[in-house]
């Protein structure tokens, strides 16, 4: 199928603020859009966040399509403008703070994070800043102006027919696949070594140790290189044991532990603005004992017979049983993650091994019997048994079986076209200039095409 002409912005592309290095840049302008300008330090800023992913070939090349990203946001960010489109300061908080933990996953800590970036973490995110805010404005007008539009049956079907019979995509063998997921739930008494250890850590903080250094050291959250810092978010943000307990406090307490649904937490306020708060917490996961183990077993063992037997219905006993949000309210199917669409055909070379393995000797129609498993995604200890439902062998692209892939490709394909009109309407009629620099790059010749007399 064809792809996405328009991978118009780079959500993990990092854009690397003045100074990111020891190295001095002699700045210029390399384009202007409309009243809004590029500086060469953007290009070679996002250049060098590439090659610290990993990026590789030619620089140049890799500049230009660079240039041509900003030239985009330019764009977006400027119709966003006309149009009132605005991001709160809590949706650039948020992106922010998920931009630094995976820098900070990247690099190892968050010091070797800010020995690269030659600064501190919250300097170098207030630099940030505006840049982020920027471009999730674009994101937010390039979502508006492709959000109504669909794809009917009959369009789907002129879409295929239009495509070269010769060079149909060949699918690999495909699965339905449902699961009952049941967790382990443990007493209060199993629970009470998990409470007793983050109250040790929190008479640490109290006896005047640091909550940040306590926080790297023994919590169990994602924010423990960043000393527990969540950074500023609402009330929304949080599971309500959690958010009752920020936003009750004043700013320095630390709070009593306490239960959520990850664990035993306890965190200090930071600092309060309006309706956000800014917290640090340290967080110790509650984890399974083996009597809490064995009867997990026993009650997915107990349903398990009762599919089996057909006494219930695996949709049925899902909706009642299983533990997986995701996947009880629609009869235990799993759904296809990397489908727009939501399918839940999914091929089997995206499946995990374990769930491989569970599925592989099963004829439709059949249940792999109960298993102990780790959710790859949170380290979860659960059981598990599954349904395959349908087994598709592999073959070349047709409608009858892969209608929902074609349809897909179909919307976006109908997708870049409406934005193509957009982005040749807009860059008609707004001066944009490119520096002779970049002169040999092919695809920005078309982003200056008559458009510095848009102006004149």
């Amino acid at each position: 199928m064809k792809k996405y002409i328009f991978s118009i912005l780079l959500p993990l592309l990092f854009v690397f603020s003045k100074g990111y290095s020891q190295d001095k840049l002699i700045d210029r302008v390399v384009a202007t859009v409309g009243s809004n300008i590029i500086l060469q330090s953007d290009v070679d800023m996002q250049y060098a966040q590439a090659l610290a992913q990993g990026a590789t070939g030619d620089a140049e090349k890799h500049k230009c399509y660079l240039l041509q990203q900003l030239l985009t946001q330019k764009l977006l960010a400027q119709q966003a403008a006309i149009d009132s489109i605005e991001v709160s300061e809590a949706e650039v908080d948020d992106d922010l703070n998920r931009r630094m933990r995976y820098m900070t996953q990247q690099f190892g800590s968050k010091e070797r994070l800010e020995k690269f970036l030659n600064r501190s973490v919250l300097q170098y995110k207030e630099e940030m800043r505006p840049n982020i805010a920027e471009q999730l404005k674009a994101q937010r007008m390039q979502q508006t102006i492709v959000q109504k539009i669909n794809v009917t049956p009959q369009e789907v079907k002129r879409y295929f027919e239009s495509l070269d019979k010769d060079s149909l995509p060949y699918f690999n063998t495909e699965v339905e696949i449902g699961e009952i997921v049941i967790n382990p739930v443990l007493t209060k008494e199993e629970k009470e070594q998990f409470r007793t250890k983050a109250e040790g850590y929190r008479q640490q903080v109290l006896a005047g140790s640091d909550f940040g250094t306590v926080a790297r050291l023994y919590s169990e959250d994602g924010s423990a290189p960043y000393g527990g810092d969540l950074g500023f978010a609402t009330r929304e943000s949080y599971v309500k044991e959690f958010s009752a307990m920020a936003f009750k406090l004043k700013k320095g307490e630390v709070s009593p532990v306490f239960e959520t649904q990850y664990g035993f937490h306890f965190l200090q306020v930071l600092e309060r603005r309006g309706e956000e708060v800014n917290v640090r917490h340290v967080l110790i996961k509650t984890k399974p004992t083996p009597t809490a183990l064995a009867r997990t077993k026993e009650k997915i063992d107990s349903v398990y017979n009762l599919v089996k037997t057909g006494k219930m219905t695996f949709s049925t006993a899902a909706a009642l049983y299983s533990d997986n949000n995701e996947t009880k309210f629609s009869g235990g199917m799993v759904m296809n993650q990397q489908s727009e669409s939501r399918s839940t055909l999914i091929p089997v070379d995206a499946l995990d091994k374990a769930l491989f393995t569970s599925i592989d000797p099963l004829k439709p129609g059949e249940y792999s019997t109960p298993q102990q498993f780790t959710d790859p995604r949170t380290g979860d200890v659960g059981f598990r048994f599954n349904f395959l439902k349908t087994r598709i062998p592999p073959h070349a692209a047709n409608l009858d079986q892969d209608f929902a892939k074609v349809q897909e490709a179909a919307q976006m394909d109908k997708v870049n076209r409406k934005l193509s009109e957009w982005f040749e309407m807009r860059r008609l009629n707004t001066y944009i200039h490119i520096n002779d620099d970049f002169g040999t790059c092919d695809d920005l010749k078309i982003w200056t095409k008559n458009s510095e007399l848009a102006t004149k």
